[in-house]
């Protein structure tokens, strides 16, 4: 076995979770090493090949190599799949996200008290409140530079400005302006990790319009591999290995972690010693780390004396909607000077917290209005399924030639609050293993039933807006609800203050074992309602500092 130098700091996952943290100890001179198991790529392996980098395996390994597996109750068989893949490669997830950003609002932390509690759900307020992550949250958003327009959301609490103006909004967006306002609804500009103008090194948006599920070809994307990553690697005090796969966290005989051991992209095994291990792998990837780290002294895996590693787990409620809008129409009513712009930008949170609705869980969540996504092979299978299968040959091809010429779709998603439930959990499978012969991540997936009668509401108002707007759509349908948004996940190692009822404390490290921390979205113990980015990003940063005042104190053993 090769051994390497001991270091400060392994943080496994370079991430929203984990590239923020490795910067901020970096920055202060502390040594860190980050890990991660996909490769490192450069802008220069970014294309808009939507079979090469959206239909193969350029972010998510094939079910047969690195599967999950899933199952929907106990008695069932797990089947696999590649569902709750957030991404393998460094900077993780934010390297193809869209880039809508939101804050968590104060009702997300005290989600339990202010519900009293229901039936069914393992619901729980956080250990912090929203004042500890505000400065973090400015923090974040200046690193990365996001992009908005902060005082016209009436439902959020801010005290600075977004660090960059709004992105140019395609001219549809006064439409659904319009009709969300003829509504009494409140729409905003949708805050984006996407900068507006050259920032930095970085120069501005190009409006190319292939950002969700692509890398960025100009790094105007505020992601992880364009901001954290590089500026924790200039400071020279972090490394970032690629292709490495950690396979298990090191404990001693006092409860302390001492560090990991990972296989290289040549298959072999290294041990690397550290004084604080960081788990930032996604939340079903960390509890699957910590199930697989089992040993004499925590048998049911490592950190889990409370049994609680990989229960809890929440994803988000997804619901969208779909309107179909006659080009030549739209042109009668809206400048078509910037009909060309991929980008909507417009969000409503009114129903956010709704006690007008008269249900158990008062919290709705988010709505984000956008332009149906470029991708030509997406669009037809799109056209094939709303059509049951029954479009093929000259009439698919007739259809297509309409979608690109004739059609404006105006879309929205729903960000819900996903439960968390006793049926939903990540374990070990005991069948299946990945490619270095290792039980994979087994998921089983129930949603909570207020979950899904939220997100239908939820829905319901996102059609009204698109059959408000003027002139009238060719055709509004409903093209999901109550379903579930697998790369936004949470809760395998929820943080509180009780040991019994949670796997870490308020900072986020172990009750169990000095030194080790967790700060994915694991750490959260209710989903929210909006992405999740920017929220790890600032938690990241808080975890950071409170390493380094221990650091500093003298906590943390040499």
């Amino acid at each position: 076995m090769a051994r390497r130098e001991k270091t400060d700091v392994v943080v496994v996952g370079s991430g929203a979770g984990g590239a923020p943290l490795a910067w901020r100890l970096a920055s202060e001179g502390v040594k860190v090493v980050m890990l991660d198991k996909g490769p490192y790529h450069t802008i220069a392996d970014f294309t808009t090949d939507e079979v090469a980098i959206c239909r193969r395996d350029f972010w998510i390994p094939w079910a047969t190599q690195d599967p999950h597996t899933k199952r929907h109750a106990e008695d069932e068989t797990a089947k696999l799949t590649r569902e709750a893949w957030t991404s393998q490669c460094v900077g993780g997830s934010t390297v193809h996200m869209s880039g809508f950003t939101y804050r968590l609002k104060e009702s997300d932390f005290r989600l339990a008290t202010l519900t009293g509690g229901l039936s069914g759900s393992t619901i729980a307020d956080w250990p912090i409140e929203l004042a500890e992550l505000d400065p973090y949250y400015d923090l974040a958003e200046v690193l990365v530079g996001i992009s908005g327009k902060a005082g016209i959301n009436p439902f959020e609490k801010r005290a600075k400005p977004f660090p960059l103006g709004p992105l140019r909004p395609h001219p549809a967006a006064e439409l659904v302006e319009q009709a969300a306002c003829g509504l009494g609804l409140h729409p905003f500009p949708t805050p984006m990790a996407i900068i507006s103008r050259a920032y930095g090194n970085r120069p501005h948006c190009t409006y190319c319009g292939f950002c969700g599920e692509y890398g960025c070809e100009t790094g105007a994307r505020s992601t992880c591999l364009a901001t954290f990553v590089p500026m924790a690697e200039s400071t020279g005090h972090c490394e970032v290995l690629a292709r490495c796969m950690v396979r298990r966290v090191l404990a001693d005989a006092q409860d302390r972690v001492s560090g990991v051991e990972y296989v290289d992209a040549e298959g072999e095994v290294h041990e690397l010693r550290a004084r604080v291990v960081v788990l930032a792998a996604s939340a079903v990837e960390t509890a699957r780390l910590l199930l697989l780290s089992s040993s004499g002294r925590f048998p049911d895996g490592l950190a889990n004396r409370s049994g609680l590693v990989g229960r809890n787990l929440t994803f988000s409620t997804f619901g969208k909607g779909t309107g179909i809008f006659d080009r030549q129409a739209l042109s009668a009513r809206i400048d078509l000077a910037d009909f060309d712009s991929p980008f909507l930008l417009r969000s409503m949170q009114d129903d956010y917290w709704n006690e007008s609705w008269s249900q158990p869980l008062p919290k709705g969540g988010t709505h984000n209005f956008l332009l149906h996504h470029p991708n030509p092979i997406n669009a037809a299978v799109r056209m094939c399924m709303d059509s049951k299968w029954t479009l093929w040959g000259q009439k698919l091809k007739d259809r297509i030639r309409e979608y690109f010429h004739d059609e404006l779709w105006i879309e929205f998603e729903v960000f819900g609050e996903f439960l968390p439930n006793p049926g939903c959990y990540v374990d070990l499978d005991p069948t299946h293993k990945d490619r270095w012969n290792l039980p994979v991540a087994r998921i089983t997936l129930k949603h909570h039933p207020v979950s899904d009668d939220v997100n239908r509401l939820m829905t319901r108002r996102g059609l009204d807006v698109l059959e408000a707007i003027e002139p009238r759509a060719k055709k509004v349908y409903p093209w999901a609800w109550a379903n579930t948004t697998y790369h936004l996940q949470h809760g395998t190692c929820r943080f509180g203050d009780d040991p019994e009822a949670s796997v870490l404390d308020r900072d986020c490290q172990s009750h169990d074992l000095a030194n080790l921390y967790a700060t994915d979205g694991s750490f959260m113990p209710t989903a929210g309602a909006v992405p999740d980015t920017i929220s790890l990003e600032a938690n990241s940063l808080r975890v950071a500092d409170r390493i380094l005042a221990r650091l500093r104190r003298r906590e943390i053993a040499g």
